[in-house]
């Protein structure tokens, strides 16, 4: 059997009882637009996550004050080490020391991963619908490197709001992931500018934009949706208006106050 259909059928569990700190060492940092940045960790005995998952971030001053963020974890169930996409916000207390301050050999403190509502397993044949919003899209990032690892066939589409071209993350990886003609299909749209030569769509995520974009109900696929709060609450909204049935979509949102910082 290859290794990419055994993968697919390993059951990464969700850690029963108390989490525990423990520390990761940065091993590599991918900049992905000017603002967001990919970091790396190798974890002594990290036994994996499932797509969609989460961890918290510890940091410790020399005084003793302590400050803790969620973040989504970028890396599928199968890849060998911990990634972790950051933007950064100026008046955040966490982002600009990951960003802007860590350095590859520095120890990072981290507990998880949490979660089990926000996942996709790949062990299903339904289709599979993302919508994210910004860096909403890292945990659906996870859940599409996953696919790609395992070697899935299941469709997919991803429907992603950025700001402008310049703060698409994952760019060129999105793009060959979308051209490897397993099924794939991603559609981009930017609400802040009109690039020459752009394809995608320039607006807003809009109910005719979802019309063109979602399955039908009665394919009655996955929906996963992430972003800032009001992202996720339209694009919801609108899937419900559409005939979605509401327990059918599953988000996850973050804001100004959300511990995304």
């Amino acid at each position: 059997m290859a290794r990419a259909a055994l993968l697919g059928r390993l059951e990464i569990p969700i850690p029963r009882g108390p989490l525990r700190w423990q520390f990761g060492t940065l091993a590599e940092v991918v900049q992905e637009t000017p603002r967001v940045s990919s970091l790396f960790f190798d974890v002594p005995g990290w036994e994996g996550n499932l797509a969609g998952q989460h961890v918290d971030v510890r940091l410790t001053a020399d005084d003793g004050y302590q400050a803790e963020r969620s973040y989504s974890i970028a890396s599928a169930p199968d890849d060998p080490r911990l990634a972790l996409t950051v933007e950064r916000l100026d008046d955040g207390e966490v982002s600009p020391y990951l960003v802007g301050e860590l350095r590859v050999g520095d120890r990072l403190e981290l507990r998880g991963p949490i979660g089990g509502f926000f996942v996709w397993r790949g062990d299903g044949d339904v289709p599979l619908l993302l919508i994210a919003g910004g860096s909403g899209v890292v945990p659906l990032m996870a859940m599409l490197r996953h696919r790609a690892n395992i070697e899935s066939s299941v469709p997919a589409r991803l429907l992603f709001s950025s700001r402008t071209q310049a703060d698409v993350i994952y760019r060129e990886e999105l793009s060959r992931l979308g051209a490897a003609g397993d099924g794939l299909t991603v559609f981009h749209t930017l609400t802040r500018e009109k690039p020459s030569g752009w394809t995608g769509y320039t607006r807003r995520v809009d109910e005719a934009m979802l019309k063109e974009v979602a399955w039908s109900k009665r394919e009655n696929p996955a929906v996963f949706i992430c972003g800032p709060t009001p992202f996720v609450e339209a694009a919801s909204q609108l899937l419900v208006a559409m005939g979605y049935e509401p327990r059918s979509i599953k988000t996850e949102r973050f804001g100004a106050t959300g511990g995304t910082a």
